[in-house]
């Protein structure tokens, strides 16, 4: 029985099937559509087990992007950083991260460089597929959150001295942030 049905929807198959079956792709198609679209979905709506710790958010996250032209597929964060200063360091190769400290001093320095950057120019250079460096600052207040994007960081091409500036600000908290991290 089985294999009859299974030969009628996939095989030889009369006009009004082929249209229930064409319906039935669309809606489908449809319905995962609006899901990615909208971000709702079955995962969405699941709780976090009772007395399990809720989902920590970095308060800072630090990404190096590569060129949009090269293969890697391994693209992680750089540098997560907690609150209470735990973090997670990944280094370009693939290697297993490895966990650690950034001690306080640096990540106050760091927040106020952060949010003083949030309102300057850093431009974009006229060839912007050199990669990518971002520094996401998520302090507990969503409405605090700053988001930095430096596109093509090692080029200058057409930017203006105040825009090369920033940009090199940007490079400095994100360069202190990595080296004052100290393994576990």
């Amino acid at each position: 029985m089985r294999t009859a049905r299974a030969a009628g929807l996939f095989g030889e198959a009369g006009p009004g099937r082929v249209a229930r079956r064409r319906g039935w792709r669309a809606g489908t198609v449809t319905t995962l559509a609006a899901v990615m679209l909208t971000g709702t979905g079955v995962f969405a709506l699941a709780d976090p087990a009772p007395g399990a710790p809720a989902p920590s958010v970095a308060l800072f996250t630090l990404t190096a992007m590569p060129a949009g032209w090269q293969t890697r597929t391994d693209l992680h964060p750089s540098l997560e950083i907690q609150p209470d200063g735990w973090a997670v360091k990944r280094a370009d190769n693939g290697a297993q991260p490895v966990t650690g400290t950034v001690p306080a001093d640096v990540i106050g320095a760091a927040a106020a460089e952060v949010k003083a950057l949030a309102a300057v120019d850093m431009g974009t250079p006229e060839q912007a597929d050199k990669g990518t460096s971002i520094i996401d600052y998520m302090p507990q207040s969503p409405d605090q959150d700053v988001h930095l994007v430096v596109y093509a960081p090692e080029l200058g091409d057409g930017l203006s001295d105040d825009q090369k500036a920033s940009r090199k600000r940007f490079d400095d908290v994100f360069q202190r942030l990595l080296n004052a991290f100290v393994p576990a």
